[in-house]
């Protein structure tokens, strides 16, 4: 039994080969949601690079003209981050279509970049230490188990 045997990272939860003709037709169904939810995260994908041009074209074109200060360029890299997140997110939906992996190490990745847009964006005179503390908390718990799978060599990418 290989590593990723041993961790339990195949699945076969939509079986083409269910015993049971309806279960076989509901995963049809389902691997059918799943690839309509791939056609609209590029459609999301393709929205979130237009709102970025959009965004930075606000952001140069506010008087004092072609000027971006701190906030704005942070504005700017919450819109990105935004479109990175959406573009990992359709990774993960690809390849949970194209294999029989559950991409863990991928979904921690994901989580971990949709935190760091968190942090980012972030107004530290606007939050509480208590919501620092517990994003502080959420990141590593995250870049923990990332650390973790990947000692162990489980990719699921």
């Amino acid at each position: 039994m290989d590593n990723k045997q041993a961790h339990g990272v195949h699945h076969e939860e939509l079986s083409w080969a269910h015993p049971i003709p309806l279960i076989r037709h509901l995963h049809s169904v389902i691997r059918g949601s799943v690839k309509i939810l791939a056609i609209l995260m590029v459609a999301v994908i393709l929205w979130g690079v237009v709102d970025v041009f959009y965004v930075i074209y606000l952001k140069l074109m506010t008087p004092p003209m072609f000027m971006l200060d701190v906030n704005d360029i942070f504005q700017a890299f919450g819109a990105f981050m935004v479109v990175l997140i959406a573009i990992e997110i359709f990774i993960n939906i690809r390849l949970y279509l194209g294999t029989n992996e559950i991409p863990v190490k991928l979904v921690i990745a994901t989580a971990l970049m949709a935190i760091a847009r968190k942090v980012i964006v972030m107004d530290l005179e606007k939050i509480s230490s208590d919501y620092i503390f517990a994003i502080a908390a959420v990141v590593l718990a995250l870049g923990v188990t990332f650390w973790l799978i990947s000692r162990e060599g489980i990719t699921g990418q």
